[in-house]
């Protein structure tokens, strides 16, 4: 083993790349966006080995937790593209969060992990900005995270994110799909835009045709609309939950309402969605025409406009669109759930043609 040549050079971390006083520097500087977001339950503050949340137990008689993770995906990239990175943070709260409300499930707390190759820490301030303000959207408390830095494994400039909430329901009124019955109805709450989902494919349409971010898009721009943070729908459905109302939820994710949909179905049902009952954006119009991409596939890869499907009994219908327009969500009732044989599907059709449009 070869001996350092100069007995009087020392090495330290950040000769490897690693700014231990830019983490701290990051850690002053969330503090008071942290703060923001805290809710009662929270014991302890920044800096501890874990974090510390007190389950409200007199709300409940047995309370299940209820986890989710997720990332944000090759939509970082855009971010990094425009440098503007104060609402991707947002779109990690939101995966997460409506992820577990599926299930029911009120949000308690989120912890993130941000890993680069050097820490930006005005960039890291940002993005961590975007994050409490999505956990005060949802009402979860931001307890904690992590600030990894791996020079070496990432790119210069890039960094990745993973988000981690954790909620609580009742046992009993977990949403597992079971409730859901034949000639149920099939509501979709309106998207804010893509939400966090077929990037790559969005990234490879403006690759392809050179599609320049600062182009006009109504009155914003291209790369505006595309970094539009995904919708957080958990405080505009919890006052649902309680009154039970609703039979099942599905976030719209990878996979669209094609994928999406099945996975709160029963056995014995498939979802026939009317692929006219919603307005369409002109985002995914462009998307879809720019890419010459098959109607099929556009199901399958984005949420067309509908991030969020609520099941519930043809009675309940009216009484949970008027709810979300209240919230200032706009909501369509979007299909119904008919009998079938083999395994859960959606079927689509077109306004009052017959012909349905394959789901798979």
């Amino acid at each position: 083993m070869s001996e350092r040549s100069d007995s009087n050079t020392f090495l330290s971390y950040q000769d490897a790349g690693v700014d231990i006083e830019a983490g701290d520097e990051l850690v002053d500087r969330i503090k008071p966006a942290v703060a923001s977001s805290l809710r009662p339950g929270v014991l302890g503050g920044l800096g501890g080995f874990g974090a510390l949340f007190e389950l409200p137990l007199e709300r409940y008689r047995q309370p299940v937790l209820v986890s989710g993770a997720d990332g944000v995906g090759t939509k970082l990239l855009l971010a990094r593209q425009l440098n503007r990175h104060d609402t991707i943070g947002i779109d990690l709260v939101a995966m997460c969060a409506n992820d577990i409300l599926v299930h029911g499930a009120e949000p308690l707390f989120f912890l993130d992990y941000y890993a680069s190759a050097r820490l930006k820490v005005n960039v890291a301030a940002e993005v961590v900005a975007g994050i409490a303000d999505g956990c005060r959207q949802a009402g979860a408390a931001l307890v904690g995270g992590e600030t990894a830095e791996m020079p070496g494994l990432y790119a210069p400039g890039n960094y990745d994110l993973a988000g981690f909430c954790v909620g609580v329901v009742e046992k009993e009124h977990i949403l597992d799909g079971a409730s859901v019955k034949i000639g149920d109805v099939i509501i979709g709450l309106a998207s804010s835009g893509a939400h966090s989902n077929g990037y790559s494919l969005i990234r490879k349409i403006l690759a392809d045709y050179d599609t320049p971010l600062a182009q006009p898009y109504g009155d914003i721009t291209l790369g505006e609309a595309l970094l539009s943070p995904t919708r957080i729908y958990v405080k505009a459905l919890l006052p649902l939950l309680d009154r039970k109302l609703i039979h099942a939820l599905a976030h719209i994710t990878g996979g669209g309402l094609t994928a999406n949909i099945p996975r709160v179905l029963p056995a014995g049902c498939k979802a026939v969605i009317d692929t006219h009952t919603w307005p369409r954006s002109d985002l995914f119009a462009w998307l879809q025409a720019q890419g010459g991409i098959e109607e099929q596939e556009m199901l399958r890869t984005f949420n067309c406009g509908i991030g969020m499907v609520a099941i519930t009994a043809a009675s309940n219908g009216e009484t949970i669109i008027k709810h979300c327009q209240q919230h200032g969500i706009d909501v369509w009732t979007i299909g119904t759930v008919i009998a079938a044989s083999g395994e859960p599907q959606v079927v689509y059709k077109q306004g009052d043609l017959e012909q349905s449009i394959a789901s798979s």
